[in-house]
C-alpha cells in the first residue's frame, strides 16, 4: 500500500484517503495465529469510553470525505447509522470488544463509497489483482 498522503480534493486523493484510513482502522494488525487482521477501531476501542469515541470520530471522518464526494444524504446517514451502531455496541464492555473484531463499519462504509464511486466517478476505478 502506498503511504503517501493524498492532499488534494478532487475524488480520486479523497478516495484515497479513505482506503488508507479504512485499512488502518480495519486490517492493518496480523494477529498471530489467526486469519484475521485488526485495525486501530478494535485495538483502541479496548481503552473504555475514550477509546470508542476516538473510533467513532475517525469513522465520522470517512463519512465527511463521503459528504465531500457530493454522496446522496440518505448513503451519509446510512454511513452514519454503522458508526453508530459501531460505537454504542462496541462501548458494552468485554461483549463490545467481540462485537468490534467482526463488526467493521468502516469498511462497511468503504463499499458504500465504492459503489457511489463507481457510479458517478468511473475515472477512480481501481482493479485490485
Amino acid at each position: 500500500m502506498n503511504l503517501d498522503l493524498p492532499l488534494g480534493s478532487d475524488p480520486i486523493s479523497v478516495s484515497r484517503r479513505i482506503e488508507m484510513l479504512e485499512h488502518v482502522l480495519e486490517r492493518a494488525i496480523a494477529l498471530p495465529g489467526l486469519r484475521r487482521k485488526v485495525g486501530l477501531d478494535s485495538v483502541v476501542g479496548l481503552v473504555p469510553v475514550a477509546g470508542d469515541v476516538i473510533s467513532a470520530a475517525l469513522g465520522m471522518y470517512i463519512v465527511w470525505e463521503a459528504r465531500n464526494l457530493g454522496m446522496p444524504k440518505w448513503q451519509l446517514a446510512r454511513m452514519t447509522a454503522n458508526v453508530g451502531i459501531d460505537t454504542l455496541l462496541g462501548a458494552i464492555p468485554l461483549a463490545g470488544d467481540l462485537f468490534d473484531f467482526v463488526f467493521r463499519s468502516n469498511s462497511r462504509n468503504l463499499r458504500i463509497i465504492r459503489k457511489h464511486m463507481d457510479r458517478h466517478h468511473p475515472h477512480t476505478r481501481v482493479i485490485e489483482g
